[in-house]
């Protein structure tokens, strides 16, 4: 497969007070009629099934559930008078093991979205992201088997069926990185987020940008750090690990994100990438983010500042059940459209959009090392150390430095308060940086022991 592979050695949003929430320096034409970071902020919905069963003698439920999700989504949309939306499938991994499954949800959501636009003029898009099931031997073999065979069969029928924008939450080098997330293993982190996953990415993402291309107006989305950045999270939340070494991942991780776009995504970002506003600094394409509206999937420290740069604003995934408004789906509609509204309203008065991103950012920012990392001034910080070096391996070194900076900034000047232990890990990260290899190759040696039989080399090209 040959294919030219974009470098990113500059920024594409060089200063924090140009980079905004709805506005990208390459707007998305994509779905019917939507433009996405030409000036408004839509909302992204994302949804799933109920606690169930995926099976044939099912499979009339599962179809069932899809099209009354799109209709009260639809239909909450219009009554809002929302400028746009896009609805987002996420492939549940029975729906991609069996590829035909994921294809006819796909057809009848966009047949729905379809129909909508027809009778209402709504500009829409669908994005379709099939699930990551390479990992299913141990270790994963990630370029062959039945199990990638079934994965790009799913991406190319749901192209067909009429996905806009395809994406995956990729899992290239999550085998070795849980095992070093769980024990604290900076090392290991590193090799995870530094060597296998971009080579893993470049790899995948060539073929995924393949069958894009050859089906017209099918936009080569991007890809989320979700199984690496998002676990450190949520492991942190559960004070299972310090807060700043999810900081410190969740920088790192954007480099393994960036590689989808050096062959040749476009966006918009997954919601559920926070990276996301190193990505939109780097490459200027358009972002999606969640935050206190994704409340329903998972709790963070990021609610108000995940929002500051957003172009699609999200909910994340909420199972089709009922509240007392209405079945769940709807109800978070409204949600991110009243969220949209704000954000719209408040950039339609001159100088507003900058003031409401400010207000979003410093409601969160020094409150949680993570949220530190997330404000405009980190993300150019980070995403300028990012260009600066040349090979993911130093990229990844030099996106930790540039955080571990920030959090020891802020310490410093008593806006960020760590406890004691934060502190102790903050110096050992700090520490663990400097003492690194000069190149992947040696770290690939150093840590052959400990880890090389955790992941089948072939599939990273080693």
């Amino acid at each position: 497969m040959t294919q030219t592979v974009r470098q990113f050695s500059a920024l594409a949003i060089p200063s924090a007070d140009r980079l905004l929430y709805g506005v990208s320096p390459h707007p998305l034409e994509c779905g019917l009629g939507l433009t996405i970071g030409a000036g408004t902020v839509y909302p992204e919905v994302n949804f799933t099934l109920p606690a169930m069963n995926i099976a044939e003698e099912t499979w009339a439920d599962v179809v069932a559930h899809y099209a009354e999700m799109a209709g009260q989504i639809l239909r909450r949309a219009v009554s809002l008078a929302v400028p746009g939306i896009v609805l987002e499938f996420e492939l549940l991994p029975a729906m991609t093991e069996r590829p035909e499954w994921g294809a006819e949800i796909t057809a009848l959501l966009k047949q729905r979205l379809s129909a909508c636009h027809q009778k209402h003029g709504l500009p829409c898009a669908l994005r379709v992201t099939p699930t990551d099931i390479r990992d299913q031997k141990k270790p994963p073999l990630l370029r062959t088997g039945e199990p990638w065979e079934r994965l790009r069969r799913s991406f190319e029928l749901c192209a067909a069926a009429g996905a806009d924008i395809l994406s995956i939450e990729s899992v290239g080098g999550k085998e070795v990185h849980d095992q070093a997330l769980m024990y604290g293993d900076f090392p290991g982190i590193v090799l995870a987020l530094g060597v296998l996953a971009p080579r893993d990415m470049a790899w995948l993402w060539g073929r995924i940008h393949a069958i894009c291309a050859a089906h017209p107006g099918v936009v080569c989305g991007a890809d989320s750090a979700c199984g690496f950045a998002n676990t450190a999270m949520q492991l942190a939340h559960q004070k299972m690990l310090p807060e700043v070494l999810a900081a410190v991942v969740r920088a790192m991780s954007a480099v393994r994100s960036l590689a989808a776009f050096e062959q040749g995504a476009r966006g918009p970002s997954k919601d559920c990438a926070y990276e996301g506003p190193v990505i939109k600094a780097i490459t200027g394409y358009p972002i999606s983010m969640e935050g206190k509206s994704a409340s329903c999937a998972h709790f963070s420290p990021l609610g108000n500042i995940a929002a500051a740069m957003c172009d699609l604003w999200s909910n994340e995934s909420v199972q089709n059940v009922r509240l007392l408004s209405g079945n769940a789906p709807e109800a978070f509609t409204e949600l991110l459209a009243y969220d949209c509204r704000l954000m719209n309203t408040a950039a339609a008065s001159e100088g507003g959009a900058l003031r409401m991103r400010n207000w979003m950012t410093a409601s969160d920012e020094w409150l949680s090392p993570q949220a530190a990392v997330l404000s405009p001034v980190a993300t150019i910080r980070i995403a300028a150390a990012i260009v600066g070096a040349e090979t993911p391996y130093h990229r990844t070194l030099a996106a930790g430095r540039a955080a571990v900076e920030i959090l020891k900034d802020g310490a410093a000047r008593g806006v960020l308060r760590l406890s004691r232990k934060e502190q102790q890990w903050l110096a050992r990260i700090d520490e663990a940086l400097e003492a690194l290899p000069e190149n992947e190759a040696a770290l690939l040696c150093d840590l052959e022991e400990q880890y090389g039989g955790l992941y089948d080399k072939a599939s990273y090209g080693l």
